[in-house]
């Protein structure tokens, strides 16, 4: 029946399609982790993952590989999950990717989360030049120095939004800001490291402070700034924004999932009725042929016995 064998692969083809459109529609899941995205050796931290409404089933990827997957406890109210690390090693830190499954479907991963686990070598010393009380305008370097031979060092400012600079030397590394402004002042520590997720005990704070204008003679306060460098800090790719999104993605794949049923359940019964009619055709015309032959049959019995 070349027509039933040519529907069944048009409708393979429009189900491959729907399938690819379906992925896509997956909402980008949201990776963070807690307390810190900086954690000291040995400490414990947890991955949290958030998907659309519905997700069924999340993975946890490391360093490019499967690491551990997880289901929502209860469905479908917490669209999320957590990944617990009971320990950070250098062995556990990393780049953490995560995806989840809605249906038959998975979603494409995360954008990347990076661990850093810290306190593996000495402690850093760092100092800052000309002095630590400026006046807006100016420049100001920041020297972090460590006693035994390493590659990398960073400088990270405390603060909810700070993001660590990355400067390349063996036993010191300067940090050049300015002309400062009051955004600058804060609390400064700096860190050594043989690569980007492996980092040294944190150096003693440098308070930074930093005049408003040129002619105010006193100085603007600091940021509130926690006396731990593992404040609380959260490492997200996505918001709360993101919500009804999700809802919204999950309820246009429902819809596409109950059309597909539909068009599956129309061409079933399209091939039953074309098997159907088909049959009955074929009913019909050997019906008639054995008519006619008997026909044949007795009107060549009437002529012999006449």
């Amino acid at each position: 029946m070349p027509s039933t064998l040519a529907v069944l692969l048009v409708l393979g083809e429009f189900l491959c399609g729907r399938e690819l459109e379906l992925r896509e529609m997956l909402s980008k899941p949201a990776i963070w982790v807690r307390p810190s995205f900086m954690i000291p050796k040995g400490r414990p931290a947890t991955i949290g993952c958030r998907g659309a409404g519905g997700a069924m089933e999340y993975q946890l990827h490391f360093e490019g590989g499967l690491s551990a997957l997880e289901r929502p406890k209860s469905r479908p109210v917490m669209n999320w999950v957590k990944f617990p690390i009971p320990a950070m090693t250098s062995h556990t830190a990393g780049q953490y990717r995560c995806s989840y499954r809605s249906g038959e479907l998975w979603s494409e991963l995360s954008d990347p989360l990076e661990l850093v686990v810290t306190g593996l070598y000495d402690t850093p010393t760092l100092s800052v030049e000309p002095r630590s009380e400026v006046t807006s305008g100016e420049n100001v370097t920041f020297r972090c120095q460590l006693a035994t031979a390493t590659s990398t060092f960073f400088l990270l400012k405390g603060g909810q939004s700070s993001r660590p600079q990355l400067r390349y030397g063996n036993l010191w590394a300067e940090f050049h800001l300015g002309p400062v402004t009051p955004a600058h002042r804060g609390t400064y520590r700096c860190f050594g490291s043989y690569n980007n997720h492996a980092w040294s005990f944190p150096s003693k704070p440098v308070k930074l402070l930093v005049k408003g204008d040129a002619g105010d003679t006193t100085f603007a306060p600091t940021e509130h700034t926690s006396s731990d460098y593992w404040d609380s800090y959260e490492l997200t790719t996505g918001t709360q924004s993101q919500k009804d999104h999700f809802l919204w993605n999950h309820t246009v794949q429902n819809l596409i999932r109950l059309g597909l049923a539909v068009l599956v359940l129309v061409a079933l019964m399209g091939l039953l009725l074309e098997d159907w009619l088909h049959r009955r055709k074929s009913g019909k015309r050997a019906h008639w042929v054995s008519r006619r032959r008997c026909g044949r049959r007795l009107r060549a019995q009437r002529a012999l016995e006449t």
